[in-house]
């Protein structure tokens, strides 16, 4: 195995796992140490030049970059990295001076931006300070997009969704409500300079089963949230259903106890291991007494005189292999369930009624428009998605970094230049050394567990909707999580002709992730010499060493980046070094990061 480059900016990159899971690469180490000294507002801006929506995010976010935690592969437990996002939020003061502003004068590019969701107003977020007239359209009476229409404002309340969406508008930004497009040819008359379609896969999957029509008592999940947010929809039947185990499904069940439901069942086709929902919406949902019901596949609706009284399944049975695919299935009997409601929360779909056949925009399966996944630019030129409306539904971190990618075509088309040219990310590394043994950072290892976020009481949860539910950390709980933190963007750097080979390292390393074999020996062979199962990221292989011409070799993956090492090393051979990662957004795509390690 060939010596580790370093130089690729991928390198150091992928080690900083969290960070490299997060769709927009959002710093996640550098902004929970500023959290730890007390620094919430630069937290916070530093958060927001990636990810757009600290508030929002810290409360609603996928998080990609948990599961990915080195954290968990320690002590099984992530860093609670999305709960600390809002830590910045909650926290950060008065910030708005230190936005970015509209110029003084713009350079007269006109950006339409169809759908006032996450994505469009994170391509106005970088636009507008370029100087682009940036003017959103929105069919609703207020902007968000499903964050405002299928998020319950328990779970991210109105005001924190219209101050982030707010310091965007208040860059010179055009916001037109109750103002939906309805035809792709007379917006492409107007003459706009470019055109970004971001109005998410808000058509909600029915259910076609017999009984189905003969109700009005059976909703489309994404329909009935947006009707509930937007105060159409006020009560619901004692019992409801819910149809369906992801995400949406969760919200429903949640906001059916909030409007009076008595009992709420989940009802799921598939064993637990199966469903879509993230295990945090899973417990909450549990938390409140929502009974999941697995292994039921719906067969009909029950219509007794018009009116629905219940639902059949069929109950499942499934066989599984070692790696817990389904390989076979049966039904084993029948049960009918009573209920005044179902629900349908199955999956969302992309719907472009108003953009015609002929406007010059070719769209593929399942309805979905022809986009280039790297420039965001669909089959027209000037045209260009991002979100949900791209390529389907993912989440809001995802149609932030669509965004952002969306932003750089834009500028770029506008400029007549390749939309396809990118600057690339670079990485810097810079010394954290303060002394003989001491660091610029905490590096000793806490063993505390996970904190657990404080809840509002059962019982004071359903007087409204809007109480939010989760209270955020408290100054102990801040102060312990920071700490779990394993710094995984500080660097071990390994200077090879430094070493004298006296295992002083491979001594005190409490992971026993160093060792120094044979150099030429292939990467199983390494692996097998470090006990190193996981494969996501590359071990590190240092040139010969001078003495041996042996190798210096490191499993990125269990390394708790401790310094311990560069303390025990009697040569400096080994240094701590932060990695400074650079994301090129629009504004910068021509400037460069400085220099880089390649």
């Amino acid at each position: 195995m060939r010596p580790t480059n370093v130089g690729d900016p991928d390198y150091f990159h992928k080690v900083v796992d969290c960070q490299w899971a997060c769709p927009a690469h959002t710093p996640v180490p550098a902004y929970i140490r500023l959290i730890a000294q007390g620094q919430y507002g630069d937290a916070y801006l530093l958060n927001r030049a990636s990810n757009v929506f600290p508030g929002i995010l810290g409360r609603v976010c996928d998080r990609p970059c948990e599961p990915a935690c080195r954290r968990g592969r320690v002590d099984e437990a992530p860093v609670a990295i999305c709960r600390l996002k809002r830590v910045a939020a909650d926290h950060r003061g008065d910030i708005e001076a230190q936005l970015p502003k509209k110029p003084a004068k713009t350079n007269g590019k006109r950006i339409a931006l169809i759908g006032a969701g996450p994505a469009s107003f994170t391509v106005a977020n970088d636009l507008a300070p370029m100087g682009y007239e940036c003017t959103i359209f929105e069919r609703q009476s207020a902007p968000g997009g499903l964050m405002r229409s299928n998020i319950p404002a328990f779970r991210l309340p109105e005001h924190i969704l219209s101050e982030e969406l707010n310091y965007i508008l208040d860059m010179g930004v055009e916001l037109k409500l109750g103002a939906g497009v309805e035809s792709m040819k007379a917006l492409l008359d107007e003459n706009w300079d470019a055109i970004f379609i971001g109005t998410g896969a808000a058509k909600g999957k029915d259910l076609i089963l017999p009984g189905r029509d003969a109700s009005d008592r059976i909703h489309i999940g994404t329909d009935w949230l947006d009707s509930v947010a937007f105060e159409h929809t006020e009560n619901i039947g004692k019992n409801v259903l819910i149809i369906g185990v992801g995400n949406t499904a969760m919200d429903c069940c949640r906001t059916s106890l909030r409007l009076g439901a008595k009992t709420v069942k989940v009802m799921a086709r598939k064993p637990r291991a199966f469903f879509k929902a993230s295990a945090w919406e899973l417990d909450d949902a549990e938390e409140e007494d929502i009974e999941i019901l697995v292994n039921h596949s719906p067969k009909s609706f029950v219509i007794e005189n018009g009116k629905l009284v219940g639902m059949v399944f069929e109950k499942m049975e499934y066989t599984l292999d070692d790696a817990g695919r389904i390989t076979g299935q049966s039904v084993s009997g029948e049960i009918t369930i009573p209920c005044d409601d179902v629900i349908l929360a199955i999956g969302q779909d992309n719907a472009f009624p108003w953009i015609e056949k002929d406007a010059g925009i070719e769209f593929g399966k399942w309805d979905i428009p022809k986009v280039d996944e790297a420039t965001f630019e669909s089959t027209k030129a000037g045209v260009f998605f991002g979100g949900d409306a791209a390529f389907g539904p993912k989440n809001i971190i995802w149609a932030v970094e669509h965004g952002h990618q969306a932003a750089i075509s834009i500028d770029k088309y506008c400029q007549g230049k390749s939309v396809s040219d990118r600057t690339p990310d670079d990485v810097k590394l810079a010394p954290t050394k303060m002394g003989m043994f001491e660091w610029r950072y905490s590096n000793a290892y806490d063993d505390s567990d996970r904190r657990k976020m404080r809840h509002v009481e059962l019982v004071d949860r359903f007087s409204k909707l809007d109480v939010e539910v989760e209270l955020g950390f408290s100054p102990e709980q801040i102060a312990t999580e920071v700490e779990r933190c394993l710094n995984c963007d500080v660097q071990t750097v390994f200077d090879a002709p430094l070493c004298e080979e006296c295992d002083a390292c491979i001594d005190i390393c409490p992971v026993d992730c160093l060792s120094m074999e044979a150099s030429g020996q292939p990467e199983d062979a390494l692996r097998t010499a470090l006990h190193s199962t996981e494969e996501e990221q590359a071990l590190f292989v240092s040139d010969s060493l001078p003495l041996t011409g042996r190798v210096m070799i490191k499993d990125e993956n269990v390394c708790l980046h401790c310094g311990l090492c560069a303390e025990r090393c009697p040569t400096a051979a080994w240094d701590m070094q932060e990695g400074l990662i650079h994301i090129h957004h629009a504004n910068d795509q021509d400037a460069g990061g400085g220099e880089s390690l390649s």
